[in-house]
């Protein structure tokens, strides 16, 4: 799985980044907690502060276009982001556990 990064714009006002990429891909499309676990470790930021807003694919394509935002604290994310986006972008529970114990 291969991450470019489009479009990077640092929105100081909301305290976050937010990121246009491309995936590409081998096989099957890579679930959101893949694809947030990459951009995680590629920029060095905490797995938990990064929301994936969407991610399209089209038929036959090995590529995805995603939005991204990188939030600097969770207290600003909590007030900012709808539960439904927060409950989309949840951790499973065993990393989150494994998240807790690092």
């Amino acid at each position: 799985m291969d991450i470019n990064i489009i479009k990077d714009n640092n929105n100081a006002l909301i305290n976050r980044r937010e990121l246009n990429i491309t995936v590409a891909f081998d096989g099957a499309t890579p679930s959101r907690n893949d694809v947030k676990a990459k951009v995680a470790a590629m920029l060095n930021v905490p797995l938990e502060l990064v929301i994936i807003q969407k991610m399209e694919n089209e038929f036959g394509k090995q590529e995805l276009e995603g939005y991204l935002k990188i939030y600097e604290t969770a207290d600003r994310m909590k007030q900012i982001e709808k539960d439904y986006i927060l409950e989309r972008n949840a951790l499973p529970e065993a990393e989150a556990e494994e998240a807790a114990e690092e």
